[in-house]
């Protein structure tokens, strides 16, 4: 089967990244973390022609999701989606809370979602259709999110990096929540490779980075 899947990056901010993935062939499209300059995805959308059928946050901080009040007035009819436990801090009625594991379809397009504290409580990754990994502030491309915020936690961090994220197929492209490496994305591969956050043999050196 052809998919008509297209993945656009869109750096918003200062350096966060705003995703939109949608369907040459039906037309529609997710939005993955409305930060910051959600102007910038909306004319990207209307250009493009597309109806938002999703709008996605992978955790509740507010660069991640300051622009979905905007993108809901333009697109009432579009749906929110978070995990339980970060979209409840969301002060915007969920549509569609997602658990470990659940998938949801865009068209032909599937999305899996997979919980990944340690950031936060409830943030989440996205694969897309086993090709692409939105991580947000899970995995960044060198490093892994903080952990010294309200709700992070350390110790979770490391077993998500360890026990999910390292356990994906090195073939998956990913596209972190902001541009903090040398380059705006990377295999999986690669990252289990240099990333200092992955390739630490235990969690006592983990704790040292």
């Amino acid at each position: 089967m052809v998919l008509y899947l297209e993945l656009k990056q869109i750096r918003v901010g200062k350096d966060n990244f705003s995703y939109i993935i949608y369907s040459k062939k039906d037309n529609i499209a997710a939005i993955v973390d409305p930060g910051f300059e959600p102007e910038k995805t909306i004319n990207f959308i209307i250009n493009k022609n597309l109806t938002l059928s999703y709008i996605i946050i992978t955790h509740y901080h507010s660069d991640h999701s300051y622009g979905i009040n905007s993108l809901k007035n333009n697109y009432p009819k579009a749906k929110l989606i978070a995990s339980k436990e970060d979209g409840e801090k969301i002060d915007t009625h969920i549509d569609i809370f997602v658990k470990n594991g659940e998938t949801l379809k865009l068209g032909e397009i599937k999305f899996e979602f997979i919980l990944t504290p340690g950031h936060t409580p409830g943030g989440i990754c996205i694969i897309v259709e086993n090709k692409f990994i939105l991580t947000g502030d899970t995995l960044f491309i060198g490093d892994c999110g903080r952990t010294d915020l309200p709700g992070g936690n350390i110790h979770i961090m490391y077993n998500t990096l360890k026990k999910k994220i390292m356990s994906l197929s090195d073939n998956l492209i990913v596209y972190p929540g902001h541009d903090y490496g040398e380059k705006p994305y990377d295999t999986l591969g690669n990252q289990k490779k240099i990333n200092k956050t992955l390739n630490v043999k235990n969690f006592d050196d983990f704790v040292k980075i």
